[in-house]
């Protein structure tokens, strides 16, 4: 017998976040019955999207392995979504919570969903970066990440599924923490500059997290035919000479006067000294410093296509949901 997606549950860990919530929202659409950890169900649901109304918000916390065996019982996917806030603390949280996700996962014979980062990879890896090049981070983080995958792969050794989808830099109407909604534009308020991290002339990849979400759930439409640890890269909008985001806000915005700044990476060293947070975003500045782009072949000989929204129609979405108009 066939399971169908109306058959299936996916248990997400971080479905309040940019990325997560749209996993979850795409997973809805697919059919599939959708739990959600945190840490408040009430003021989950108080506070829930529109595409989320029928998600069940359950009280679990990704660093208890109890509370998050208990959450996921039944579940056919684990989707896990969370990093320690504000950069902080990565060392001591981000293994500890894959570890409980693995724990759930090969309980529940469930497959895990992961986001997968670009800070696995080192300068070696540029520009072009394929699923099996090679992974040599240059930063902590990267250096984490890059365990936290490869305890992923043993596990799959023990029957433990996954399915990792890497990224650029997200943004979207959601979008949680990330460049472009804490950086180059402020929410709630009219744009008078965009702060541009990229360098003039280095590209950059950029991922629409609705287009993202949807590729999670497509592939998960086919997920007896995917690998025990299964890895695709994904496209997204490269942005081939740093500008073209920037460009794409003035269009969608009707204002060719919006100046650009360019990001102050010394200032932000500097109070880096007495804030981790900014500390540890400066430490990703060689990201922006040389092309980094994502070959989706793989992912496109498998479904056919990327799932694509067009830059201009993106950003709309992404601008209105933040609230950002022009400043004339």
């Amino acid at each position: 017998m066939t399971t169908t997606s109306a058959d299936r549950t996916a248990f997400v860990l971080g479905a309040t976040g940019g990325v997560g919530g749209e996993i979850t929202a795409a997973l809805l659409r697919h059919g599939w019955r959708v739990i959600a950890a945190v840490r408040d169900p009430s003021q989950a649901r108080s506070n829930v999207r529109a595409e989320h109304h029928s998600v069940k918000w359950v009280r679990a916390d990704a660093m208890d392995r109890a509370s998050v065996l208990q959450a996921s019982e039944g579940a056919d996917c684990v989707v896990h979504a969370v990093n320690p806030p504000g950069y902080r603390n990565w060392g001591k949280l981000v293994l500890p919570m894959i570890d409980n996700t693995i724990a759930a996962a090969e309980a529940h014979g469930a497959r895990i969903l992961l986001p997968g980062t670009i800070y696995n990879y080192g300068p070696d890896a540029f520009p072009l970066l394929t699923e099996d090049a090679p992974q040599r981070p240059i930063t902590q983080k990267g250096k984490i990440r890059v365990q936290l995958e490869q305890r992923l792969e043993r596990a799959s050794g023990r029957g433990v599924r996954s399915l990792i989808v890497r990224a650029g830099d997200f943004f979207g109407p959601f979008p949680g923490n990330n460049w472009f909604s804490q950086g180059l534009v402020k929410p709630g308020e009219p744009l008078k500059a965009i702060t541009n991290p990229a360098k003039p002339g280095v590209g950059h990849a950029w991922a629409y997290l609705p287009d993202l979400g949807e590729t999670f759930a497509r592939l998960m439409d086919r997920e007896s035919e995917l690998d025990s640890f299964a890895r695709f890269h994904f496209a997204g909008h490269w942005d081939q000479d740093g500008q073209q985001i920037v460009e794409a806000i003035r269009r969608v915005l009707n204002d060719p006067s919006i100046k650009t700044k360019s990001m102050p990476w010394g200032l932000l060293t500097v109070i880096g000294l007495f804030n981790e947070t900014l500390r540890e975003l400066v430490k990703m500045k060689y990201l922006w410093d040389a092309p980094v782009q994502l070959s989706n072949r793989r992912l496109v000989e498998f479904l056919g296509e990327e799932p694509h929204t067009p830059l201009d129609q993106a950003i709309a979405a992404t601008l209105a949901a933040l609230d950002v108009t022009s400043a004339k």
